[in-house]
């Protein structure tokens, strides 16, 4: 009964708003936007409904309400704040959610162009943002519309129209003059009916060139028939994946919030770009120039390239011939490389041994264990060492020799070996022998000779 009072009321031209009365929210917690839209009808719509934008959901409806001019007052908190402030060009319409009867507010921001909404400072919706009723619309529901095609409504409908009709009878011109008045938009469906009344051989006119654009149309029906069916196929893998889709719009504003800072950085290195742009393009003169001078060049430069040529094919017997020698240079680099290796092992064994910072000690505690110094002066130490391998002789004497034998283990040995045998009885050279015999080789000889020296000093 609720929504025949609907259709008649219309009918009757009397206005009745049947609302649910809430607060009106100044525009909600954690900085939301409060928009306070003014409906002729709010038809069905209840607090908690969605509000959305381009099919993204923005906010909802916080609270419904009556003006002193029994219109349909709607509180909207939008909590998207990509969509926010709404501008004087903005517009909203009450549109069914689904076929029980739901419903949702559809809504346009406005552009920029236009100034914001006025805020409400005093009275019903203080703090919210006022859309007039001229920016908003509340159509018929369609479900309002079928129930004209069924009883009792279909009834109580022509009893109504028959009433209306006998109280309006012989006022035809004051029941037209009343309903173009209640509808503006009746006056200039008028006005549009005379203008294609005065224009009736321009259209002729487009109904022969449609015939024209029809025919090809006609020949090619399969080819549209066709595109209908694909098109249907897409419809059905779009709805598929409807849900992807609708997060893909509700992520979009915020892509948009993050593509923003780079369109502004593109902005600026377009600005700071520009005077480089200038100066390449004043400089293009100059580049052209140096081309064209470069051409010259290019021909001069030609024969000396072709003498050049000449040149190397006249050298190539001279290379040639030194092929063997090239040979016989990479023979000799083989040759070399155990020699290489070994002197490689040589020099690793003296870096990683220290052997040259122990050389530089023996020096530094040779040079201070030779040396005194007293009341008197400087003076040099000596030590007279007398042994097997003191003595002065012409020919080799066993033991004594200094030659190194192969591999660097066997050579170590054999010093060793050595020193012990002539040794004898001085015990501070028995001392570095043993010293030595227990380090690594290379090091053990250095540090041995070394405590040797520095006992030769006390």
């Amino acid at each position: 009964m609720r929504r025949v009072a609907a259709i008649a009321v219309p009918l009757a031209l009397a206005v009745a708003v049947i609302v649910v009365v809430a607060s009106s929210a100044s525009g909600g917690a954690g900085g939301s936007y409060a928009v306070r839209a003014i409906f002729d009808d709010a038809s069905f719509a209840v607090q908690g409904e969605e509000v959305r934008i381009a099919g993204a959901p923005v906010g909802s409806i916080a609270g419904l309400g009556v003006t002193p001019e029994k219109k349909a007052a709607v509180t909207l908190d939008i909590n998207n704040s990509g969509f926010t402030p709404f501008h004087a060009n903005a517009t909203c319409t009450i549109r069914p959610q689904s076929l029980i009867g739901e419903e949702y507010v559809d809504c346009n921001p406005g552009t920029s162009a236009s100034a914001p909404l006025r805020r409400i400072e005093h009275g019903p919706g203080a703090g919210t943002h006022l859309l007039p009723v001229t920016r908003t619309s509340s159509p018929v529901d369609f479900d309002l519309v079928q129930n004209i095609y069924q009883q009792p409504v279909r009834q109580q409908l022509s009893i109504l129209i028959d009433e209306l009709g006998t109280g309006l009878a012989a006022r035809g011109s004051d029941l037209n003059a009343v309903i173009h008045r209640a509808n503006p938009a009746l006056g200039d469906t008028d006005r549009v009916i005379k203008i294609l009344a005065r224009q009736n051989r321009a259209l002729a006119q487009l109904a022969d060139d449609s015939d024209v654009v029809l025919a090809p149309l006609a020949r090619e029906r399969r080819a549209i028939a066709d595109f209908v069916v694909q098109a249907n196929r897409t419809s059905v893998a779009s709805a598929a994946r409807s849900a992807d889709i609708a997060q893909s719009f509700a992520l979009f504003p915020s892509f948009l919030r993050q593509l923003r800072p780079l369109m502004v950085d593109l902005g600026a290195l377009s600005d700071q770009g520009t005077p480089l742009m200038t100066e390449l393009g004043q400089s293009a003169e100059g580049l052209n120039q140096e081309f064209t001078n470069l051409t010259p060049f290019a021909k001069v430069a030609r024969p000396a390239l072709i003498n050049l040529g000449a040149a190397s094919k006249q050298s190539q017997p001279a290379l040639v011939a030194t092929i063997p020698l090239a040979r016989q240079l990479r023979s000799l680099g083989g040759a070399a490389a155990p020699d290489a290796a070994l002197l490689d092992r040589l020099t690793a064994s003296i870096d990683r041994t220290g052997g040259i910072e122990q050389l530089m000690k023996v020096l530094f505690y040779g040079t201070a264990a030779s040396n005194g110094f007293d009341s008197f002066g400087h003076y040099v130490r000596e030590q007279l060492l007398v042994n097997s391998c003191t003595s002065y002789a012409t020919s080799a004497v066993t033991g004594c020799s200094s030659n190194f034998q192969n591999g660097a283990d066997a050579a170590d040995s054999a010093s060793v070996s050595e020193l012990q045998r002539t040794a004898g009885s001085d015990r501070l050279v028995a001392r570095a022998v043993r010293t030595a015999d227990t380090r690594r080789p290379g090091e053990g000889q250095l540090s041995g000779l070394l405590n040797y020296l520095i006992g030769t000093g006390k």
